[in-house]
């Protein structure tokens, strides 16, 4: 597990449907915070996301959305 930030303030969602479970989101997440379970990524550890942006911005299918805030 990851460091943690603040709690339940990261604005990161992942649409499950659109996700192709390439996996490039667990690739670039500098915190861990996601992972692929049964061909799907995951938030394993949303608390230490620091919504950099890099999951939303590698995914292929806009399977991820990040709000930048106080994360």
């Amino acid at each position: 597990m990851g460091l943690s930030y603040l709690k339940n303030v990261a604005k990161i969602k992942i649409d499950e449907k659109e996700c192709v479970g390439c996996g490039i989101c667990k690739i670039v997440c500098p915190h861990r915070v996601i992972d692929i379970v049964d061909g799907t990524a995951i938030l394993k550890d949303k608390d230490a996301c620091i919504e950099c942006g890099a999951c939303a911005s590698n995914c292929p299918t806009r399977a991820i959305t990040v709000d930048t805030g106080v994360g």
